[in-house]
Formats: C-alpha cells, sequence, structure tokens
C-alpha cells in the first residue's frame, strides 16, 4: 500500500552537505516510523537513522551520530536526512524504509539514491 520515493542524492566533496528526502504516500504518515539505511559495495545494509511517528524520539548509528540529522514533516508526508561534514566511508546507496505493521519490522522500501563523497 505505501510507497516511497527518496531523491536527493548525488555527488558531493569531502566534508560537504547533502540532504535527502523520502515522500510516502498511500495511508497515515504520521502513525508510523520511518528510517534511512545504507549499503555500500560488498558491504551489509546498515541502519543509519529512524525517526517515530510524532517526530520526538531518533536513533543514529554511531558512525553517523553528530554528523547527520533525520526529521520528518508529517503535514508534507515527507522525512529528511540532513548529511553533513560528509566523509568518503559515507558513499553508499541510501534506502528510505518504513513498516508494513506499526509495531514490525522495516520491510517497505524505497528505491535507493545513490551518494558519493570524494574529493
Amino acid at each position: 500500500q505505501v510507497q516511497l520515493v527518496e531523491s536527493g542524492g548525488g555527488l558531493v566533496q569531502i566534508r560537504g552537505s547533502l540532504r535527502l528526502s523520502c515522500a510516502a504516500s498511500g495511508r497515515t504518515f504520521s502513525s508510523y516510523a520511518m528510517g534511512w539505511f545504507r549499503q555500500a559495495p560488498g558491504k551489509e545494509r546498515e541502519r543509519v537513522a529512524t525517526i517515530n511517528g510524532s517526530g520526538g524520539s531518533t536513533y543514529y548509528a554511531n558512525s553517523v551520530k553528530g554528523r547527520f540529522t533525520i526529521s520528518r514533516d508529517n503535514a508534507k508526508n515527507t522525512v529528511y536526512l540532513q548529511m553533513n561534514s560528509l566523509k568518503p566511508e559515507d558513499t553508499a546507496v541510501y534506502y528510505c524504509a518504513t513498516k508494513s505493521q506499526v509495531a514490525g519490522p522495516y520491510d517497505v522500501w524505497g528505491q535507493g539514491t545513490q551518494v558519493t563523497v570524494s574529493s
């Protein structure tokens, strides 16, 4: 039912910034947690950041804590990932995700957007 579409990826310099967006449609957006995951070549998919339905509780991976910020605008059915102080190791395909059941796992995924960090 729910569909997720990411945007905002691209090529960015080391120490630069990038903002990813994920637009959701098809259900009551504010009832569901949202997350950003990433997968680099040869590595397992990693949970980067999550945010609960109201936006009042967030989680960040240690590798991005202090540099990335997840937020949501429920009026626009959109979740964002602001990425600052980017490093080459941040290079990956970034996926937006949500849950088909409010208390279940992240099991609904967007198509992904490539983020490449280089000098």
